[in-house]
C-alpha cells in the first residue's frame, strides 16, 4: 500500500505542475510511465481510497479478496437493471439486488467476441498487442504460444500471497503451456472452450450432418476442442474429469461449476491467504439447454432465457457462500459479460438496446453489463455513465492486491488504467479518458466522454448476421462521429453537423495508434 501511495503522490505532483501552466484541455488524462495509457488524474479520491483500504486491512488483518463473474455473451439489455429481465421474459432479480447494493456501469465496454476479452482482463493489454485477437478455434494451429512473456494478473496475485483460481470457460488456448494453470492460476476446473463447440458433438438435431456421420465425426474429433470438464494444478496434474455426452449433460455444466465455486470459497475464507477467483459462466453462449434438474425458471421459457434466469440463480448462490462463509465485506465483486449478445445465433441469443452486436465495434459488441458490489466499501445504488474498459478490472486488482506497477516489464505497452478509486470512492469519477476498439489487428474506433468515432465499421448484410455474413468498410470521406448522449444507437453523424471541432478524438485515436509503432503487437497466427 506504500508504494502505491508514493505513486498517487509522485502522480499529483506531476499533475499539478502541469496544470499550472496548460489550459483546460478536452483530453484531461496525464502520461506518467510511456509503456501506459494516461489516466485522468484524481489525487483526492485516490488518497481517500487508499485510506479507506488501509483501514480495511488494519480491521481485516488480510488483503481483500476478489471474484469476477464472467457471463458468456449476455447481451446489456438482458438484465432487469439495464431495462430488460421480467419485461423481455425472464426476470433477474438477484442480478439486480447486486446493482442496488453496488455500482452500476451503464458505460462499461468489453472487446467484440469472447477471446479478446477474456485475454485482455488477465494481461491489462489490449488483444491486438498480444495476438489473441479472436477465438483460437477447431483446426486452427498457432504459430507461437501467445502467452509465452506474458505476465497474468493470476501470475501476479499469486505471487502476492493469493490462491486463484478459474472455474468455468477459459477459451484462450488449450495445448500444454496456455492452459489457466499454466498461464498463473494456482487451480483451473472447468471447459477450455465455449458451449457450442462442445456440444455440437450430441446435438444431432442441430448437427446431423455431423452427429450422424461417423466418419466425418472421426475427422472432427482430430481437431475439436476438448469436451470434458478438466482440472488442473499449477505444477501439478491435469485430469479429464467427466465428459458431455449430451445435450442435458451440457445444460448441467453451470451447476457442476457453481457448486465448485461455492465449495471453494467456503474452504478457502478458512485459510491463511486472501483468494481471487474468476467464475466463468458456460451460459448464456450458444447453444444454450435447460438444466434438467432446476425446472422452468423464466417466464419465455426458450432456451436463451432459461439460460439467462439460471446464471441469476446462480449468482445469488454465489455470493450467499460469500455472506455464508464470512467474506462478504471483504470481497470485491465484479459482475459482467465478455462481449456482447451473439445475434447470429437468434433466437438463441441475448438483447441489447443499441447498434450491432457481437463481433461488432458498435455499441452492441462492446457495451456490456458491469456491476461493482463490495458491502461497506462500494455505496449502494450508486450509477455512473463514465467510462470503464473490462481491462481496468487487471489494474483494479493490483491495486486491491498491492501489487506496484514496478513488476510489470518495461519492454512492452499497457492498456489498463487503475480505476479503484472510481469504484469505491462515494463519487467517484472515472480516471479514464478514452476506450479504443479494434476488430482483429483493424484498429475501428473509439469511445471519448459521450463521443463515439469510428474509422471502420463492420455492417451486417443480412438481419441479426453480425459475423457469418458482415464486411468490414472503411467508413470514406470522414469518419463517423456519434454522440451518444443524442443518438445512442449511433444512427446519424454529428461531425459537421454539430461538432466539427471533435478532430480532439480523432487526435486521441491517432496518439493511440502510434503506440502500435514503438510497441510492436505479436503475431502468432491468427
Amino acid at each position: 500500500m506504500k508504494t502505491n501511495l508514493l505513486c498517487w503522490a509522485l502522480f499529483a505532483t506531476i499533475t499539478s505542475l502541469l496544470t499550472a501552466e496548460e489550459p483546460a484541455r478536452f483530453d484531461r488524462s496525464v502520461k506518467v510511465t510511456q509503456n501506459f495509457e494516461a489516466a485522468i488524474p484524481h489525487p483526492a479520491q485516490q488518497k481517500a481510497v487508499a485510506e479507506k483500504l488501509a483501514a480495511l486491512e488494519k480491521k481485516t488483518g488480510r488483503k481483500p479478496n476478489i471474484l469476477w463473474l464472467v457471463v458468456d455473451d449476455m447481451g446489456y439489455g438482458d438484465p432487469g437493471c439495464y431495462g430488460g429481465g421480467e419485461v423481455i421474459g425472464a426476470a433477474t432479480p438477484n442480478i439486480d439486488r447486486l446493482a442496488v447494493g453496488g455500482l452500476k456501469l451503464t458505460s462499461c465496454y468489453s472487446q467484440q467476441t469472447c477471446t479478446p476479452t477474456r485475454a485482455a482482463i488477465l494481461t491489462g493489454r489490449l488483444p491486438v498487442r498480444t495476438g489473441l485477437t479472436r477465438p483460437i478455434l477447431a483446426g486452427d494451429k498457432v504459430t507461437k504460444n501467445p502467452w509465452e512473456g506474458e505476465v497474468s494478473l493470476a501470475t501476479l496475485l499469486s505471487e502476492a500471497g493469493y490462491y486463484t483460481l478459474l472455474t468455468g470457460k477459459w477459451h484462450i488456448g488449450e495445448g500444454k503451456g496456455m492452459r489457466p494453470h499454466d498461464v498463473g492460476f494456482d487451480e483451473f476446473l472447468g471447459y477450455y472452450p465455449a458451449q457450442k463447440e462442445i456440444s455440437q458433438r450430441v446435438d444431432e438435431r442441430r448437427y446431423p450432418g455431423l452427429v450422424l456421420d461417423p466418419d466425418r465425426m472421426k475427422m472432427f474429433e482430430g481437431v475439436g476442442p476438448d469436451d470434458h470438464l478438466t482440472h488442473g494444478f499449477k505444477g501439478g496434474k491435469t485430469e479429464q474429469l467427466a465428459q458431455i455426452k449430451s445435450t442435458e449433460d451440457m445444460g448441467k455444466a453451470d451447476q457442476v461449476l457453481a457448486d465448485f465455486t461455492i465449495a471453494q470459497i467456503k474452504k478457502l475464507a478458512q485459510g491463511d491467504k486472501p483468494f481471487f477467483i474468476e467464475h466463468c459462466f458456460m451460459k448464456v453462449h450458444c447453444d444454450n439447454f435447460r438444466n434438467p434438474d432446476l425446472g422452468v425458471l423464466s417466464e419465455s421459457k426458450y432456451a436463451y432465457k432459461e439460460a439467462v434466469a439460471e446464471v441469476d440463480l446462480h449468482v445469488d448462490e454465489i455470493v450467499k457462500a460469500l455472506d455464508e462463509a464470512g467474506v462478504l465485506e471483504n470481497t470485491f465483486v465484479f459482475f459482467t459479460s465478455d462481449n456482447g449478445p451473439q445475434m447470429d445465433a437468434w433466437p438463441d441469443s441475448g438483447y441489447t438496446p443499441f447498434r450491432g452486436a457481437k463481433g461488432t465495434t458498435f455499441e452492441g459488441g462492446v457495451r456490456v453489463p458491469g456491476i461493482a458490489y463490495w458491502k461497506g466499501m462500494i455505496k449502494p445504488g450508486r450509477t455512473s455513465n463514465d467510462v470503464f474498459d473490462l481491462m481496468d478490472l487487471f489494474g483494479t486488482a493490483m491495486t486491491l492486491a498491492g501489487v506496484a506497477i514496478d513488476k510489470l516489464p518495461d519492454d512492452r505497452y499497457y492498456d489498463f488504467i487503475d480505476q479503484t478509486s472510481f469504484l469505491l470512492e462515494d463519487e467517484g469519477k472515472s480516471n479514464r479518458e478514452a476506450v479504443y476498439f479494434w476488430w482483429g489487428t483493424e484498429l475501428m474506433a473509439i469511445r471519448m466522454k459521450e463521443y463515439k468515432g469510428h474509422v471502420k465499421v463492420v455492417l451486417p448484410q443480412s438481419t441479426h448476421m453480425h459475423i457469418d455474413l458482415a464486411l468490414v468498410h472503411d467508413v470514406g470521406l470522414a469518419p463517423w462521429i456519434f454522440n451518444l448522449h443524442l443518438d445512442p444507437k449511433e444512427e446519424m453523424t454529428v461531425g459537421h453537423r454539430r461538432d466539427p471541432w471533435l478532430a480532439s478524438v480523432l487526435g486521441k485515436l491517432k496518439a493511440h495508434a502510434a503506440t502500435m509503432k514503438k510497441y510492436p503487437p505479436k503475431n502468432i497466427g491468427l
